[in-house]
């Protein structure tokens, strides 16, 4: 059986991640891999997490399996976060599962068993395993424009007019804040235009969002993400803790899906738990748990508030150097939009050979279809950063 494999595509984020480790220069720089990193080039453990996980561990007196859609403290917790006051709590049913990932896994899954035949419509460029998971479900897909790789923004216009083509029955996925990889977001006009197309065509939202917190702060990340919820009969969200609470590895995520009715809710929760079984039967509980004790304990909720804030502003004040350090190189204001876009990442706009010459010649390491980690970046090291683009004439 084993002899019938073909070897699958290398991840190309891993790939680069390997490159980097290999490369033996001193001054080399890591903006690949989608995570955190302080000023020492570290992923730390939030504050908040540690004094969590001590008290978890003077307390807890079982590792026994959790249900198989999580523990309901977690979801609680986690439509607060996200959702507020914006839906009415019996028509949100949700699940564990490991990481973002696992709930947009879930998500295709679970638009696969109501229908089959429905096409996901994704924003080009967006996040790649949103179309691997889609193409191993044998999902039908679509693109929508989302990027102007010359404004460096988002190109509404394209986007309004191929989403007018969404079918009713489809599903288009959006990310809710910081979009990976271009770090351009909607406003919130576009937004409430974006609710208007899918009331017009009956397409149902599937959005994404997994860096609330990095961009303009946990209200105004997850205002878009309100809108939607609020003003479409039904949606599904899928959520990560990976980055806003640093539990990479911990796999802790959520899928909530928002029914027309409060009727609906009953079979939408047993089939969450359904899809769950199939797939791993019992989600994660350590990160999961770790959350709600953050989310439903006042000072931990603060201090994991005050812990984030710094997180975001630390990555404003990168982007906002590196734009004024390119102005000041190039006497252009072209590279202003580093400073607009939000979250840990943004795309530089430019060709896979200059991205090559990044590496090659200042072993700077990105993404090929230019996406940077701005969280990759130190004060001293946006200084390298910004000749090195001016150096290879990007």
């Amino acid at each position: 059986m084993l002899t019938n494999l073909t070897a699958q595509p290398a991840d190309k984020i891993l790939e680069l991640v390997g490159m980097y480790r290999a490369d033996p220069r001193d001054n080399k720089i890591d903006l690949g891999v989608g995570v955190y990193k302080d000023a020492e080039g570290k992923t730390p453990v939030m504050r908040a997490v540690k004094a969590a996980e001590k008290q978890l561990w003077e307390t807890e007196t079982s590792k026994s399996y959790t249900s198989l859609a999580g523990e309901p403290a977690f979801h609680d917790a986690m439509i607060d976060l996200v959702l507020g006051t914006s839906v009415e709590r019996d028509r949100i049913a949700a699940a564990a599962t490991p990481g973002g990932t696992g709930a947009i896994r879930q998500a295709m899954e679970l638009v696969k068993l109501a229908n089959p035949d429905a096409t996901i419509w994704l924003s080009n460029p967006t996040w790649p395993n949103h179309p691997s998971i889609i193409k191993f479900l044998g999902l039908p897909m679509r693109e929508y424009r989302y990027f102007d790789s010359e404004t460096r923004a988002v190109d509404f216009e394209g986007m309004a007019q191929d989403l007018a083509e969404a079918k009713e029955g489809d599903i288009v996925l959006l990310h809710g804040c910081c979009h990976n990889p271009t770090g351009a977001n909607l406003t919130l006009p576009e937004w409430a235009e974006v609710i208007s197309i899918l009331q017009e065509t009956g397409a149902t939202p599937l959005i994404d969002i997994a860096y609330q917190g990095f961009g303009d702060g946990l209200e105004d990340d997850a205002a878009g993400v309100r809108m939607v919820a609020s003003e479409m009969p039904e949606c599904l969200i899928a959520a990560s803790c990976s980055k806003n609470f640093g539990v990479y590895r911990e796999r802790t995520g959520i899928l909530m899906a928002i029914s027309e009715k409060a009727d609906n809710t009953e079979v939408a929760q047993g089939t969450l738990a359904f899809l769950n079984r199939q797939n791993f039967s019992f989600p994660p509980d350590h990160g999961a748990r770790l959350v709600t004790m953050i989310l439903t304990d006042p000072a931990l909720r603060a201090d994991w508030q005050a812990e984030l804030e710094e997180v975001r502003l630390n990555m404003l004040a990168l982007r906002e150097q590196l734009a004024a350090e390119l102005q000041a190189l190039t006497g252009s204001d072209r590279f202003g939009f580093l400073a607009q876009h939000r979250g840990m990442f943004s795309r530089l706009g430019t060709s896979p050979d200059k991205v090559l010459a990044l590496r090659e010649k200042h072993g700077i390491y990105m993404v090929g279809d230019s996406r940077l980690n701005i969280a990759g970046l130190n004060k001293n090291s946006v200084s390298i950063l910004a000749k090195a683009i001016v150096d290879v004439g990007i």
